[in-house]
């Protein structure tokens, strides 16, 4: 690859002259040696976690970090290859994603900890499934067993939650205390109702996919927002029809549920009887359950 199309030959990414590629390079076996697993991968949302360049001391943004951080002011794109050896498996084209990267403590290639760039990666053209979970790869596909007891969930603690900045970490989740209160409530009632609320794994490609509750004896996969704000209805709208199809896929019966503080507008409510989701808003004395 080098030899036709130039750029560096040592580090993780390459800036060809002349090209308006970055090209870059991961090997999760290589790179779990040294703790990288832990910063990099697929997340759930399905941007990809990479690390920035540099085995010792704190990374600085010069040479292929600086271009990576500047690759869409550039107008360059990034491509992405999966390594082993000398051998390289092309993934895809990616961008920049919002916020571009962040800084955490990681290890180098002695152990010790260091400032470490990561970036936040989000796929244009790409096969995705070639990369591994974020956190290390997630092994063979019988990983997940379904059929064994489902995992216990315990109540969201709210006390002490601070709310997400804008500048969250890529993937990480936007809760508030008031959507940490809601699922804590919601699930108190269900056990008055003689439900017991789980957890669900997913396994979706390479990455691991979890709602916020699962009810079995309902068969009820449920996301809860803590608005009934049009922006976060729809986006949980998307997510539970995402977890339902993946679950489904799984063998799995999968009823989806959409959790709210309040009702939403009717056309909203329309649009989730429409598409198959069950709506559970809370009331005064409980929540009510309204299916499709």
């Amino acid at each position: 690859m080098h030899d036709a199309y130039g750029g560096q030959q040592q580090g993780g990414i390459s800036t060809p002259r002349g090209q308006n590629d970055i090209f870059i390079f991961t090997d999760p076996e290589s790179g779990a040696r040294y703790g990288y697993d832990k910063f990099e991968g697929l997340r759930e949302d399905g941007s990809y976690s990479y690390t920035g360049e540099g085995q010792y001391g704190p990374q600085e943004f010069v040479r292929g970090n600086r271009a990576l951080r500047d690759c869409a002011k550039d107008g360059k794109t990034i491509r992405l290859f999966r390594t082993h050896g000398t051998s390289a498996t092309y993934v895809g084209a990616f961008t920049t994603g919002t916020p571009t990267y962040e800084i955490e403590t990681i290890p180098d290639a002695s152990g010790n900890p260091r400032a470490g760039i990561i970036f936040n990666l989000l796929p244009t053209v790409a096969r995705v499934e070639l990369l591994p979970a974020y956190g290390g790869g997630l092994g063979p596909e019988t990983l997940i067993d379904y059929s064994a007891a489902p995992r216990s969930w315990t109540p969201p603690e709210y006390d002490d939650v601070v709310v997400a900045a804008a500048d969250t970490a890529p993937g990480d989740r936007l809760v508030s205390r008031i959507e940490f209160e809601l699922q804590a409530a919601f699930g108190e009632w269900l056990r008055t109702q003689g439900l017991s609320p789980r957890r669900l794994p997913l396994r979706a490609g390479s990455a691991l996919i979890e709602p916020d509750m699962f009810v079995p004896e309902r068969n009820w996969i449920v996301e809860a927002k803590k608005s009934i704000a049009r922006g976060h209805v729809r986006t949980a709208i998307g997510q539970v029809l995402d977890y339902a199809h993946v679950a489904r896929k799984a063998g799995l019966d999968a009823t989806p549920v959409i959790l709210l503080p309040g009702l939403p507008e009717e056309d909203l409510r329309e649009l989730m009887h429409t598409v198959g989701i069950t709506l559970i808003r809370r009331i005064e004395d409980g929540f009510e359950v309204s299916a499709p």
